[in-house]
């Protein structure tokens, strides 16, 4: 995985308040005390943190809000905790739905592994203000249950915690919720004490939805320290026709290449719509406000151009993937479109194409491409098939084909084993060839 570039990000300084900057793009939904809140983010240097749990090997899109809220307080001089829930990913916080499936001690542990160096890329680790990260597992491990009960339990107050809504829904649901998944917030207000008295931490971010468990974080500190400590929820990103983000077909977006490639990762970028994408990018590049301004003027007045999502997809591939994947992934992109050739691209790259495509596995040997056509679905019959191919309507691998009898043999393929077929400018399907 590419490291980021983190010496070419910097707030906008068109904004003389940071604090206005984070409105502007949209990252705060509720909030602690809104004034004493701008105080402190704009005044002297802060410690904050946001907690994520290994309830999976990755990161995904949601998270990389968070990533970002981190980095921008750590651009303007705060001092960033980065925390991987060894202890809470044990238990997981509440689902909507149903009770989570409790992951080994092995698994959770390799995953935070996994975690703590994908959060680690997003953050710097040296100058004035370096990034910590911290593992809960450090602090909760060596608390007996007695002392868990007596010295945290006895300051949570049972009628409070069942009116957070995620829990409020549980109840009401046909499953309820376990003692387990009811006692999480409970740790998470730990997280935050400890992380107050350890190093002053006085900011905790995470997702509206984790609200109550912020919240349950700010009144743990308040009741046994009598401080104030604040919170920040982000609000949770959805498209302006309502349907959840970061998903694609029910799958998450991960940021992991090898679970979302960076070709696919781009693409779900570069299919932004045009009512979404000024939002994406406040809220997912350092793009200062005059450029993004520009940028919602073109789409307005230009959309065809769709220079706002190729600047999106750019900037986002490169800040998770590098600039190496992201070129790859434009040339590959290109060619899908019919504006470069697939004969350019890396067997890794074209793979990925492939994997995003209509899709057909073949043994090896030599095929008539009518009978490939009707395996990707890019014909109905063999017949039309082959009345496609008399018309010239069809190309391989970049390569227009003659014939209604034409073939793809061994020394056409890319790469010993791919054969991109395309119909017409626009259906386009892979074949991959298998020993």
């Amino acid at each position: 995985m590419s490291t980021t570039d983190l010496t070419s990000q910097h707030n906008d300084p068109s904004f003389t308040s940071l604090w206005d900057e984070l409105n502007w793009r949209g990252l705060i939904q509720v909030s602690t005390d809104p004034e004493a809140l701008r105080e402190a983010i704009d005044g002297d240097p802060i410690t904050y943190y946001c907690g994520f749990d290994p309830t999976a090997s990755s990161l995904h899109l949601g998270h990389l809000v968070q990533l970002l809220l981190l980095r921008r307080l750590q651009l303007a001089g705060h001092h960033p905790l980065g925390l991987v829930g060894g202890s809470t990913g044990l238990i997981g916080d509440p689902r909507q739905t149903s009770e989570r499936v409790l992951n080994s001690r092995e698994t959770v542990a390799q995953w935070v592994d996994l975690l703590r160096a994908q959060v680690q890329r997003f953050l710097s680790f040296e100058g004035e203000n370096p990034a910590r990260m911290v593992n809960n597992l450090d602090w909760t491990s060596k608390l007996s249950a007695i002392d868990f009960l007596r010295d945290i339990g006895k300051n949570f107050r049972v009628g409070t915690m069942i009116k957070k809504d995620i829990v409020a829904k549980r109840l009401n649901s046909e499953e309820g919720i376990s003692y387990t998944e009811f006692s999480y917030q409970i740790l998470q207000g730990l997280d935050y004490l400890n992380l107050y008295r350890e190093y002053d931490c006085v900011l905790q971010t995470g997702g509206s939805d984790q609200w109550g468990n912020l919240t349950s974080g700010t009144e743990l500190v308040r009741k046994t320290e009598g401080a104030t400590v604040h919170a920040i929820g982000t609000p949770l990103i959805t498209n302006s026709d309502g349907t959840k983000f970061g998903k694609s077909e029910g799958n998450a977006i991960w940021l992991n290449p090898e679970l979302t490639s960076p070709y696919a990762f781009y693409q779900f970028w570069l299919n932004t719509a045009d009512a979404d994408v000024v939002d994406r990018l406040k809220v997912f590049t350092f793009r200062t406000r005059k450029e993004i301004e520009e940028l919602g003027r073109l789409t307005e007045e230009e959309p065809y151009r769709r220079e706002a999502q190729k600047v999106l997809a750019a900037d986002v591939n490169t800040l998770v993937h590098g600039p190496e994947a992201t070129r790859k992934a434009i040339e590959a992109s290109a060619a899908v479109f019919g504006k470069g050739s697939f004969e350019d691209l890396d067997e890794e790259t074209l793979s990925s194409v492939a994997a995003e495509l209509p899709h057909a596995t073949v043994p090896a040997g030599e095929h008539p491409v009518a009978e490939l056509l009707v395996a990707t679905g890019l014909s109905e019959s063999k017949s039309a098939a082959r009345r496609t191919l008399k018309e010239g309507g069809v190309s391989v691998n970049s390569r227009k084909v003659a014939g209604e009898d034409a073939t793809v043999s061994e020394a056409d393929l890319l790469h010993g084993r791919f054969a991109l077929l395309r119909r017409g400018k626009k259906n386009l399907a892979a074949v991959t060839f298998e020993a």
